[in-house]
């Protein structure tokens, strides 16, 4: 699933990687929530039956688009693609070995190469925390993960990168994304998933390139302090969801909140260079306090 909205060269090579798979078993459907001209026709013109577009009638929103794919999915298992980043050509064929050998997990995630707006190797603090302080050390080894340790562990520091997990289709569908959130989305369904009892898989394979850039709509939600008034309300939530689940560990990582915590300090800089003064009155309040 490609849900898409923005940069259509960008879309396009997130779609040509699709098509250099190495692994030719795979159906791609293209949900479009923009309005940008020649898009229909490049499509069209691909000639793939493999390949279904689709645009909507009136833009969606973000997480709506989301829940569309979801309710669009016909396979077994999917990938939720973002427009802006990148397969390497085994993707498919990492990810179905990964499901073959652990058929009842719900997450599967895969080595993740970051990249720039140019499509080099980027690294930045996020991703420096992520790798180093929460991700589980696999040793190239593939790791099979649940329980109320590996909630805790992401509400602590989400290490995933979202648009590269493949899922298994009954497990989303059951749940799907959360309307009210806008950027803190997929943290809220792999939470709920880990609840329910669903396992996650740790890939090392390389099998994908992340695209990070002051684009996306996270950044520009994030220097506004918008993301981090969003993420209060997720994260004081399913903390007390967790306490009620009997779940208390992974409550009190909830309440902590430390990795976002960090973040909102990361991006003062940028809300102080753009002269945001609410912003960054927001970002300081939201890194210097938590719920108890």
């Amino acid at each position: 699933m490609l849900p898409h909205y923005g940069d259509t060269a960008l879309m396009q090579a997130a779609v040509q990687s699709v098509l250099d798979q190495t692994d030719k078993d795979w159906r791609l459907t293209v949900v479009d929530d923009g309005r940008e001209p020649g898009v229909p026709e490049w499509f069209a013109s691909l000639g793939d039956d493999r390949v279904r577009y689709m645009r909507n009638e009136q833009n969606l929103g973000i997480t709506r688009n989301f829940r569309k794919c979801v309710e669009l999915v016909e396979s077994t298992h999917f990938t939720m693609l973002g427009s802006d980043d990148l397969l390497l050509p085994t993707y498919v064929e990492t990810m179905r070995a990964a499901i073959e050998a652990v058929p009842d997990a719900a997450i599967y995630q895969p080595g993740v190469e970051v990249i720039d707006e140019h499509g080099n190797p980027s690294t930045s603090l996020g991703d420096e925390v992520k790798r180093r302080l929460y991700a589980p050390k696999h040793n190239g080894r593939r790791l099979v993960l649940s329980g109320e340790p590996l909630a805790a562990n992401l509400l602590g520091g989400n290490w995933l990168y979202f648009p590269s997990i493949c899922w298994r289709a009954d497990a989303v569908k059951a749940v799907n994304f959360r309307e009210d959130l806008s950027v803190i989305q997929d943290l809220a369904l792999i939470i709920e998933l880990i609840r329910r009892g669903e396992k996650l898989v740790v890939e090392p394979a390389p099998a994908f390139r992340y695209r990070r850039h002051s684009g996306s709509l996270s950044s520009a939600e994030a220097v506004t302090g918008a993301r981090f008034g969003e993420a209060v309300r997720f994260f004081n939530e399913v903390a007390d969801d967790l306490d009620r689940h009997g779940w208390p560990r992974a409550a009190r990582s909830a309440r902590r909140h430390l990795s976002m915590r960090l973040h909102a300090l990361t991006m003062l800089p940028g809300a102080l260079r753009h002269r945001q003064s609410d912003a960054t009155r927001r970002l300081l309040k939201y890194a210097l306090t938590r719920s108890e």
